[in-house]
């Protein structure tokens, strides 16, 4: 069967194997599409007309087009916040006004959102007004939206006509609408069809269902969602929904219920639906002959209506619905309340106008006739107008339409948005529903509130859960309850104001105190050596972050920690593992106490961080600090490789070091943490490759380097590339170890700058003299390589003296051959005197070192949905130049950020044309402006490419916050929030 999306074109999907029907709003960025227009001479309102209404096209259909334009309108919108079958996104459509006094403007469902929407319709002479929802059907693929007629200053605004009885197979029409996202477009095309099935956009997704669509050929694409069908007389005959992406062909939904809604909405009226929770699929009569339909029965159909070439079968029956138990699948619908009814619309005119009273409905199973009496549904009951928002996720009550999709009841708590502390199944795939919190059943919303209420902060909580596409496989999975990041609270929909209203849930509950626990280790085969008491020495870290910050790419991380103190606590781990202050950590020892954690210290160029612990909590579990090997490794020797796998389970191989030397890690396109100046460890073992995290040790069981991941750069398909190498630990031991343990933090005083090797065949082409070749030599019998300033920090003392692609010689008169004789140094004061080559000129400088801190962002602003703190050590690594001290770290799906264009990466230089240079100066000037107002922003790209950004703040749900380090508080940050 071929499959169908919608006219959004952030919808779009393809599928390699079939045809694809798409929607067909476009997701461009409206700053970017306003310069894309620029570029090209026009601009994304600009009426495009198709060669088919070329001027030999009649008149008659120039001047149509021309009076309906005052009505046709663009629309850029965002769905806020996930909910029901929809993510959180930013995209533009169509719509048009069918009530230009009273403000009501006609487009699709999915372009009105289920969940929270914020949008502007613009009309083709660039006005713009704010438009709110006021319906949206629960199952149909049409909304209406309001605006403020008053707020139309220049033009006068004018209606469409809607006539769905006009609507027939050949008619000439024209679909008008924000085509691709850029051009308001005219597209022509003729019916061909009016009983077309609902099309099939796909699994987990929103599909319309118990109606026909219209079908032509008019090739639309991206923005079209909600244009208008016009006939030649400006009469809209269909509403534009969606497209098939590899033929001419489109659907448009019949407007005979969405006249019927908007005469109750002109009376102020609430618009009732009805269910019995059946889905009907249209069937031909020989197909329905083969489901057992009587002759006498067809022959009294087609009688009824010599038109007729069908009748409705119930496909779907949801279980524990109205129509359970009596309605089956394959039964042939003949009448309701004693009319015939093989179409759509009087099927569901009577339910709609039967809502809460019973009906009776005849069909025939297998050549039998039976009549049942139902009851019909108030379709808007099972319909979600609620989410609750908890540790980073969003839930709501199962939705009709996910429930009919997969046959299910329409029950149960629907995990819309899978992230924070309810990333279940380790991934942020949707389709989940929750059937118990902490072994309290949670058949919908109101228990899953009331249980987590009762739940204290920090917790650990089992949830039993199961996928709505496998109800018979059950899956449990504790969680740690977080109430300290993020809020607890419920959003209800609001049709008089358009927006969703907020309702805190109440203050956590402190969590409860941590009693120590015992436990011993699992006994290992004694074949296994010495090493095999290092896993007494080591721990399982995680770690989640609640808010991405110096382009960390991830939210959460786990792998093996070492313990180097255990009297102290104190446990070294990867950069890739901890990479941040900014998060909870918790660790894990024998497999079954599990803790939490604390970041200490953060090394600002090699791949470790130090999180402590409270050692009473593991009680009399035999830890031991690791024991550390006094022998250095060389190439060719031979190592126990001691790690933790992609299962998290302990590995054992003996392997040898086939190459130790300088490594550089590839930049990513996106500054973030990337450890510079460092000597790998590579062995001879492809295990090597599979396991993140671990140690090596010589024969005694000593260890003499971590083996570590290191995040690299981000691939072309979107995957995050890590590297597995080994590190030598003694810089740990003599350089950071001696002060955590003395509960001081590490002063460690270096380089601002990334050095890379460079061969002395390379060198001699750069000046270097044949006396200094003899001296390098000398000094270092088995190393031949100098270093080059890849680059020096922007920004750094030593910058100023030190320049990009200087080579290298000595350091206070030692000769350096060694890349760790460039790192941090203890024997360092505010200076170094560096010998150099540059430019083939031998120099003597006198180079400023830097005292260094990995933890270095210390306040995060939160605004419009983009996330600023000052330039981080990455950013500064690869930028030439700082513009400001506020830089665009990430930006959130569905915010202000996104919808103008507000990028990561970028720089904000300007706030109304007053230089921000810092993020006290930027909270200044944003805090106080006016809620709905257009804010001009400066910025500047990574690129130094200047850029001048209007975005409207939308303060009911973006408004500006911060995350301030504050060692007083229980997380260590402190949140501001600014009314």
């Amino acid at each position: 069967m071929a499959r169908q999306t919608r006219s959004s074109a952030k919808r779009r999907r393809t599928s390699a194997s079939d045809d694809v029907e798409v929607a067909t709003a476009s997701s461009a960025s409206p700053n970017a599409g306003a310069a894309a227009g620029a570029a090209n001479g026009t601009s994304d309102m600009d009426v495009e007309v198709h060669s088919s209404l070329d001027h030999q096209q009649p008149q008659q259909w120039q001047k149509t087009i021309a009076a309906s334009l005052p009505a046709i309108v663009s629309i850029r919108f965002s769905q806020v916040a996930a909910f029901d079958t929809e993510g959180p996104d930013t995209s533009e459509a169509s719509g048009f006004v069918v009530d230009a006094v009273k403000g009501i403007i006609l487009t699709n469902r999915h372009v009105v959102s289920a969940g929270p929407f914020v949008g502007e319709a613009i009309w083709h002479d660039h006005e713009e007004v704010d438009v709110s929802p006021i319906y949206r059907d629960p199952v149909h693929d049409f909304g209406f939206l309001r605006f403020d007629p008053s707020k139309i200053r220049f033009l006068t605004v004018t209606q469409i006509e809607l006539a769905p009885a006009l609507a027939q197979v050949g008619l000439d029409i024209r679909v008008v609408g924000n085509d691709a996202g850029e051009k308001l477009s005219i597209l022509a095309g003729s019916i061909s069809r009016l009983d077309r099935n609902a099309p099939v956009y796909g699994d987990m997704t929103y599909n319309d269902f118990n109606t026909f669509y219209l079908q032509a050929a008019s090739s639309t694409s991206g923005g079209s969602s909600g244009s208008p069908v016009l006939n030649i007389e400006g009469k809209a005959v269909g509403l534009q929904a969606g497209g098939h992406t590899k033929a001419a062909t489109d659907f448009f939904f019949p407007l005979d219920r969405v006249k019927r809604a908007l005469e109750l909405l002109r009376k102020d009226q609430p618009v009732s639906r009805g269910t019995i929770q059946v889905q009907f699929m249209h069937r031909p009569f020989d197909e329905v002959r083969r489901l057992g339909l009587r002759e006498e029965t067809e022959a009294y159909i087609r009688k009824t209506n010599s038109k007729d070439i069908g009748m409705l079968v119930a496909e779907v029956v949801v279980p524990e619905g109205p129509a359970y138990g009596l309605i089956e699948e394959g039964d042939v619908l003949v009448s309701v309340n004693g009319n015939p009814i093989t179409k759509f619309v009087p099927l569901e005119d009577t339910l709609d106008n039967s809502v809460g009273k019973t009906i009776c409905l005849k069909v025939e199973r297998g050549g039998n006739e039976l009549e049942f009496e139902i009851q019909v549904q108030d379709l808007h009951s099972i319909t979600p107008d609620r989410f609750v928002e908890i540790g980073g996720a969003k839930v709501n009550n199962l939705s009709y339409q996910l429930a009919r999709q997969f046959c299910v009841p329409v029950q149960g708590v629907y995990l819309t948005e899978a992230g924070g502390m309810l990333r279940l199944g380790g991934s942020t795939d949707s389709g989940w529903i929750i059937s118990s919190v902490n072994t309290v059943p949670t058949p919908n919303l109101d228990a899953f509130i009331e249980v987590f209420k009762t739940i204290p902060d920090r917790s650990r909580v089992p949830i039993t859960f199961y996928s709505i596409a496998d109800v018979h496989t059950k899956s449990v999975e504790v969680v740690n309850v977080e109430r300290h990041w993020s809020s607890f609270r419920l959003a209800v929909r609001n049709d008089k104001t358009g927006l969703w209203d907020y309702q805190d849930l109440g203050e956590a509950l402190p969590p409860t105190p941590i009693e120590p626990m015992n436990a011993s280790f699992a006994l290992l085969d004694e074949g296994l050596g010495p090493a095999q008491h290092l896993l007494q020495s080591m721990v399982k870290v995680s770690m989640y972050m609640p808010c991405r910050i110096e382009g960390f790419p991830k939210s959460r991380r786990q792998g093996a920690g070492l313990i180097l103190d255990a009297e102290k606590g104190l446990v070294v781990v990867s950069r890739n593992v901890v990479p941040m202050g900014l998060g909870d950590v918790t660790l894990t020892f024998a497999d079954s106490i599990i803790i939490p954690g604390k970041v200490e210290f953060l090394h600002p160029t090699q791949n470790i961080s130090i999180v402590s612990f409270d050692p009473k909590l593991v009680g009399t579990t035999p830890i031991r600090s690791a024991p550390i090997s006094p022998i250095k490794l060389a190439q060719g020797h031979r190592v126990s490789l001691v790690a933790l796998n992609h299962n998290l389970r302990p590995i054992f191989v003996e392997t040898t070091v086939t190459d130790i030397g300088p490594v550089t890690i590839p930049y990513n396109a996106t500054p973030r943490f990337r450890a510079i100046n460092i000597e790998s460890i590579n062995l001879d073992t492809p295990l090597g490759h599979q396991c993140s995290s671990g140690v090596l040790a010589d024969s005694q069981g000593r260890v003499q380097a971590l083996w570590l991941s290191f995040l690299g750069e981000r691939s072309q398909s979107g995957h995050d590339n890590e590297y597995h190498m080994g590190m030598d630990i003694r810089f740990v031991i003599q350089n950071v170890l001696p002060s955590l343990v003395q509960g001081i933090r590490p002063r460690l005083v270096g380089l601002a700058a990334e050095f890379s090797p460079i061969q002395i065949s390379q060198s001699r082409n750069m000046g270097l003299t044949d006396a200094w070749v003899a001296r390098i030599e000398a000094s270092n019998p088995n190393k031949r390589q100098l270093f080059l300033v890849r680059k020096a920090e922007t920004g750094s003392k030593t910058a100023e003296v030190l320049r990009d692609l200087d080579l290298v010689l000595s350091i206070d008169g030692k000769i350096v051959t060694d890349v760790s004789e460039l790192d941090m140094q203890a024997g360092w004061g505010e200076s170094v005197q560096m010998v150099v080559l540059r430019d083939n000129v031998e120099m003597t400088l006198e180079v400023p070192t830097v005292v260094m801190d990995g933890d270095e962002t210390q306040r995060i602003v939160l605004w419009g949905g983009a996330v600023l703190h000052a330039p981080h050590k990455a950013v500064r690594q690869q930028s030439k130049t700082i513009p400001s001290g506020i830089y665009v770290s990430g930006r959130a799906k569905g915010s202000p950020a996104l919808t103008y264009g507000i990028a990561s990466t970028q720089w904000i230089t300007h706030v109304n044309n007053v230089p921000t240079t810092n993020l006290d100066e930027f909270v200044n000037a944003v805090k106080d402006l006016p809620d709905n107002s257009y804010v001009r922003l400066k910025t500047m790209s990574f690129d130094l490419v200047p850029w001048v950004l209007s975005v409207k703040t939308v303060k009911h749900y973006w408004p500006t916050g911060e995350l301030v380090r504050d060692s007083t508080t229980e997380t260590g940050w402190r949140k501001v929030l600014h009314e």
